[in-house]
């Protein structure tokens, strides 16, 4: 263990080269993989098994942060008519059944009615039903951004993957605002 007085100088870029030879020495792979030892024999190490992935669910603004960034995905893809980032950032599910050509025709309806899915981002969604996990790592989230005169519903699932919650499926459909009157029950 290395101690410094208090009033003297932290090592820097002049600090001796015995220092740097000593941390070498421990952080090597023969140090570091070293056994501890008692009375000659090595100690048995305990197996360490790897966690179980940790499937946090999602906060309130995470998964906001998640449909927004989906709509985002979708509304680049459709202005630009490349569909490839939105089946990368996807899960490998997803990859698997959708190539670029294939989300192009699934959004052709979306894209060729020039609704502008850009608009999603200044809403919060309304939710229809609470998300829910329908298998141990996909959950589904259903609801609707509430736009005039054309509402954006949606239909997504998430699924956990490399750490992280991915795109798994998706539907957006728009949904025509019904206007109630004063007298309409």
């Amino acid at each position: 263990m290395i101690r410094i007085a208090p009033n003297t100088k932290m090592p820097g870029l002049r600090a001796p080269a015995f220092l740097f030879a000593s941390l070498a020495f421990a952080f090597s792979p023969a140090a570091l993989s070293a056994q501890p030892v008692v009375q000659g024999q090595p100690l048995p190490q305990p197996q360490v098994q790897p966690p179980p992935s940790v499937r946090p669910t999602p906060s309130q603004l995470e998964l906001s942060k998640m449909i927004w960034s989906t709509m985002a995905a979708v509304d680049h893809a459709n202005r630009s008519g490349n569909y490839s980032v939105l089946r990368d950032i996807g899960s490998q599910g997803f990859q698997i059944n959708n190539n670029a050509a294939r989300l192009s025709e699934v959004f052709a309806g979306i894209r060729n009615s020039r609704i502008d899915l850009g608009d999603t981002l200044l809403v919060p969604p309304t939710y229809a039903v609470a998300p829910q996990v329908i298998q141990p790592d996909v959950f589904r989230v259903q609801g609707l951004f509430q736009l005039r005169p054309i509402s954006i519903g949606f239909d997504l699932y998430y699924q956990w993957e490399q750490g992280r919650w991915k795109l798994f499926g998706i539907d957006i459909q728009p949904v025509q605002m019904v206007q109630q009157g004063p007298n309409s029950r």
